[in-house]
């Protein structure tokens, strides 16, 4: 390893409701055996329990590198992701997640299949997901969105758990934005991308942390920040709408002229109701840009650390 690179392989783990596993997680990734040598990092993204005690103290008891990064409050996922990329060391840095859904056996195998295949990222892929119905269903919505807006390889699934070269880490944390897509960000940098089909467990302990509310914020995450499409979208909506007035009022007078005196309240609220719902549907889209341009420009921060603690050899 070089003096840029002092490990061969960062591991970056956000930290969230993650007390029962994390130490679990952490006494396996520390008995691995990468090229270049190991280091952990955790980031503790404002979890309400004890996970960050638990982190200090694992942070005192290491035998390997740990940095020890905590939030001044909950900033997401994909936030906190950032932030232990920034400390991340590593010639390559994988990120998973805390809840021992990744088997940290996997680790190597996924790093090593980046390292000697000279890729820049390889995602994991699984032959079945141990998430609920609901959860797989949105995920599998998420990457269909992700295939229209994003220019990635057609079919790509864009999992959690991911190994990434430093080059791609490097571009990623150049963006400050408030509103974080690393999977967006990776697809500007580089498409020397593969995939590896690991192994995928039931969680350990506790329920999954991403809600429904959760999974919105980042399908809006996903369409706001790295595609025009919506707003293009919202466009052929209300050229759509206009095309369709126009043809009523031809068929309205076609109507006065040559069979009868218009009638039918019921139709023509409802052609009202519609063209006011996609105006409204316009006005939304609209306003979810402004605002996050809005909450962009005013410095919204993307994470805040309060501390961080290294520990080990």
């Amino acid at each position: 390893m070089d003096m840029q690179h002092p490990v061969g392989l960062s591991v970056v783990i956000p930290v969230y409701r993650g007390a029962a596993t994390i130490g679990r997680l952490v006494e396996a990734l520390s008995a691995l055996r990468p090229e270049g040598g190991l280091e952990i990092v955790l980031v503790n993204d404002g979890s309400p329990d004890n996970s960050g005690e638990v982190c200090r103290e694992l942070v005192r008891t290491a035998t390997v590198p740990i940095t020890f990064i905590e939030h001044a409050r909950n900033f997401g996922e994909h936030n906190a992701v950032m932030t232990g990329f920034r400390h991340a060391r590593g010639a390559y840095v994988i990120n998973m997640d805390d809840d021992l859904q990744n088997p940290p056996e996997e680790v190597v195998r996924l790093y090593d299949h980046c390292r000697l295949g000279n890729w820049d990222v390889v995602y994991t892929t699984y032959a079945k997901k141990e998430h609920e119905g609901w959860r797989n269903l949105g995920s599998r919505f998420a990457n269909r969105v992700a295939d229209a807006l994003l220019d990635k390889p057609r079919g790509l699934y864009l999992s959690s758990f991911r190994c990434c070269a430093a080059l791609v880490v490097r571009e990623v944390t150049k963006y400050e934005g408030p509103y974080p897509y690393i999977d967006g960000l990776i697809m500007q940098v580089t498409q020397r991308i593969t995939t590896l089909e690991v192994k995928h467990y039931a969680r350990a302990e506790g329920q999954s942390n991403y809600t429904m509310r959760r999974l919105v914020r980042l399908w809006l995450n996903l369409a706001t920040s790295f595609s025009l499409l919506p707003l293009r979208l919202a466009m052929f909506a209300g050229a759509a709408m206009g095309v369709l007035g126009l043809l009523l009022a031809l068929f309205v007078i076609i109507e006065a002229m040559f069979i009868e005196t218009p009638s039918g309240w019921a139709s023509t609220m409802t052609v009202m109701l519609l063209i006011a719902g996609v105006q409204f549907l316009i006005l939304g889209v609209m306003g979810e840009y402004l605002g996050r341009a809005f909450l962009s420009a005013n410095g919204k921060p993307q994470g805040v650390v309060r501390v961080v603690q290294r520990g080990g050899p």
